[in-house]
């Protein structure tokens, strides 16, 4: 499994990393966002949601008590997924969990999925040291994200 590690700046930073892999995302896709609070994930979504859906000024709320939200898409739909507040992995099906991965799905607590975790998601691992430097691991997608945009970002 291809990982990427790559220092995010500042909020432009990881704004930038959500923008070139929302132009990666494809059909199927899964997106595993982990990491503390504070970190960028939700910096992270809602830039590659405005990205991927075409509209710099979409509205993307958080999904913490919603669990899910849903975009529309030129491609398909992109599901936002929060699976803090989820019981188990049996509650996804009343989610629209199969269904939404028909699209590209990003999601919040992935380990919450347990035996649901997609095999060949990308995952990124958000963290923020002592000093508050942000950083990202990103692990898979190698196929994708081997040069290009990301090795701009991971030099910069």
């Amino acid at each position: 499994m291809a990982e990427t590690q790559i220092i995010l700046k500042n909020e432009q930073a990881t704004e930038q990393l959500a923008q070139s892999l929302a132009l990666q995302a494809q059909p199927g896709d899964a997106l595993l966002l982990t990491g503390p609070l504070g970190a960028g994930k939700s910096v992270f979504a809602r830039a590659f949601l405005r990205c991927f859906c075409g509209n710099a000024t979409l509205d993307v709320p958080s999904p913490t008590y919603t669990l899910v939200q849903t975009y529309q898409a030129a491609a398909c739909t992109a599901s936002h997924f929060d699976l803090w507040r989820l019981g188990g992995p049996d509650e996804l099906e009343e989610l629209g969990w199969d269904d939404a991965r028909e699209g590209v799905v990003l999601v919040e607590w992935p380990e919450r999925l347990e035996d649901l975790t997609p095999s060949d998601a990308l995952h990124l691992v958000f963290t923020v040291n002592a000093e508050g430097v942000r950083a990202v691991r990103l692990q898979g997608w190698a196929d994708r994200l081997d040069g290009g945009a990301l090795s701009t970002l991971a030099a910069g």
